[in-house]
């Protein structure tokens, strides 16, 4: 009889075990990013294992054009994505419930070609400027545009979504101006394009991430770990030489071998929520242009669950 319980005890107890474990196992995370300085942070938190170390399993899928990032968002193959505010205005509009969760420090820059004789953003009138449609590129040439002035449709722009192509064809002169986010923009100063204005000098930062709200609901505690892993990336990006982690964003999110002498860094910020302004003011172009059917308040597209 005793035996039996001592073996009854081993089993209960293995059973527990087992039990425990799968409930502890986290559920996967899926974030798309595109090739831009946003995506850096995730890229080193996987790289380095800090999602493994906070207890969340975390997949990347890497994408070359908003559209189809935001694609495979709206058809749920993504719980996330490195996005931005009119994305994610649009997706709200369209009946898609998606939410805002936090900031991400991107920096976007107006150039033209090498051999063009455009100096400054008052002669871009008339001209063609590669974009793609509707997304912060295009919300960043309309403030640039409009800073000197210059009224937006004025302007031919070519919508050009997938960023590598824009880059190429703006250092190949097919394209006499393009928006391009960084790193690529650094790549293509640094083959002769010339920089007109960026996002940094205009103070405006409406890059965000962007979360299903049903993977709010039910990986809530995956998405409060992520974002340990996260902030501890950005310790590492602030406290680390480019030379210890470029190569990985060569092989990882596509970069150009040119990164290695090139990339210049925004100052990261832990994660924190898009300020009240940048959401609003992106808003109201939005809902100005007729894109959107209302102006959105901040509280029905910003979750601040897990950061403030």
């Amino acid at each position: 009889m005793k035996k039996y319980f001592i073996y009854l005890f081993v089993v209960l107890m293995m059973i527990f075990t087992l039990v425990s474990c799968q409930k502890s196992e986290p559920q996967q995370l899926i974030i798309g990013v595109l090739p831009d300085v946003d995506s850096i942070p995730f890229i080193i938190a996987s790289e380095k294992g800090y999602f493994e170390d906070e207890n969340v399993n975390v997949k990347i899928e890497y994408f070359k054009s908003p559209v189809d990032r935001d694609s495979a968002l709206q058809s749920d193959n993504l719980d996330a994505a490195i996005s931005d505010v009119l994305a994610q205005a649009f997706a709200h509009d369209n009946g898609f419930d998606i939410m805002i969760t936090s900031m991400t420090n991107g920096s976007y820059k107006l150039l033209v070609n090498k051999d063009s004789n455009i100096n400054n953003i008052k002669e871009l009138k008339g001209k063609d400027i590669a974009i793609s449609k509707n997304t912060i590129i295009e919300y960043t040439t309309d403030m640039m545009l409009e800073q000197e002035n210059i009224n937006p449709k004025d302007i031919n722009k070519v919508i050009i979504p997938k960023i590598p192509t824009r880059l190429e064809m703006l250092q190949n002169g097919k394209i006499q101006a393009a928006t391009l986010p960084e790193p690529l923009a650094t790549v293509a100063m640094n083959n002769g394009s010339k920089l007109l204005n960026s996002s940094n000098n205009l103070n405006i930062n409406p890059g965000v991430l962007i979360f299903t709200s049903k993977s709010i609901n039910d990986k809530t505690k995956e998405i409060k770990n992520m974002y340990k892993a996260y902030n501890r990336a950005v310790d590492y990006l602030k406290t680390h030489d480019k030379v210890d982690y470029a190569d990985i964003l060569i092989e990882k999110a596509g970069f150009p071998d040119l990164i290695k002498d090139t990339l210049i860094l925004p100052d990261y910020n832990e994660a924190k929520a898009p300020t009240k302004k940048d959401v609003e003011e992106v808003v109201k172009w939005l809902y100005e242009k007729g894109l959107i059917s209302k102006e959105f308040k901040y509280e029905e597209i910003v979750n601040t669950t897990f950061v403030r």
